[in-house]
């Protein structure tokens, strides 16, 4: 069983649900009345339709990962699962998934859940072998929890939506791209794309950290000034968004696996932290 719940990726979908808890919390006042039930139907059918997601991946991505020193290990790859079983596997639990975000919230919902997975899946997984592009590509189902979560709320979308979207979708490049550095070897040898692959000297690469951490930062302060949050947020935010700026121009000053790590630390410490200022903010207005 163990097996199985590897090929889910429960750590990356832990993180899914986080940001889909904030969108729904930040559409709680945006629209219709919400329950208990719908929130928790919301977390379990985004946690379904992501962790059918992951296995299809794996399952898309088996040859390749059995080239690469950090996914040779994966169930497929390492022949704890077969591909069949994990192709049934990752469908079930997707089907699964949409049913219970429409059901269970609404059909924008379930369909802002199926678009996650198309794009996932069908635009940005193949593309990965093609085009130094797919980072971009990938970064648009990457942000689209909190759109889930708010759409499940409120049964719709306003800009307080689509700045969380923006807020996530501008925080997965520096991060992304740490993770592209650390492990360039492995991402050639499979014949990923990726943009310190193709531009080995890791200058492009560490420009782009620091170029989207610094986007990040006016854009992470925006729900300060469309009433989501106070000026305790504000000051939070900033802080941490020079915190993820500087871990950047580390990078670009010197351009080292190093600082690499330095700038995936501080992606993986930014995002949670910014989203407890955003809770904690609410909580005290």
């Amino acid at each position: 069983m163990g097996r199985y719940l590897e090929l889910t990726k429960p750590r990356i979908t832990c993180f899914i649900l986080m940001s889909t808890a904030i969108g729904f919390i930040c559409g709680m006042n945006a629209g219709v009345s919400w329950t208990w039930v719908t929130l928790m139907h919301t977390l379990i059918g985004t946690a379904l339709i992501a962790s059918g997601t992951a296995a299809l991946n794996q399952w898309y991505e088996r040859e390749a990962d059995a080239k690469m020193n950090r996914t040779m290990a994966r169930p497929i790859p390492s022949g704890r699962v077969t591909g069949p079983h994990a192709l049934l596997f990752g469908i079930f639990l997707s089907v699964a998934g949409f049913l219970d975000l429409w059901l269970g919230a609404n059909m924008l919902t379930a369909m802002l859940g199926l678009f996650t997975l198309a794009s996932y899946l069908f635009l940005y997984t193949p593309m990965k072998q093609r085009s130094v592009h797919s980072t971009t590509i990938g970064a648009i189902p990457g942000a689209m929890p909190p759109l889930i979560g708010f759409a499940a709320a409120s049964g719709t979308l306003n800009w307080n939506a689509w700045i969380l979207y923006a807020i996530l979708f501008l925080w997965q490049f520096p991060h992304f791209y740490a993770i592209a550095w650390m492990y360039r070897a492995d991402y050639a040898r499979a014949g990923i794309r990726m943009l310190p692959v193709v531009e080995p000297d890791g200058e492009s690469t560490s420009r782009s950290m620091l170029y989207f951490s610094l986007a990040l930062l006016p854009i992470s302060v925006l729900p300060r000034f469309f009433a989501m949050a106070g000026n305790f947020y504000l000051a939070g935010a900033l802080a941490l968004g020079l915190i993820y700026v500087y871990a950047s121009l580390r990078s670009v000053l010197d351009c080292s696996v190093t600082h690499a790590r330095q700038v995936l630390l501080s992606s993986v410490l930014y995002l949670p932290f910014l989203y407890g200022l955003l809770v904690l903010d609410r909580i005290r207005s």
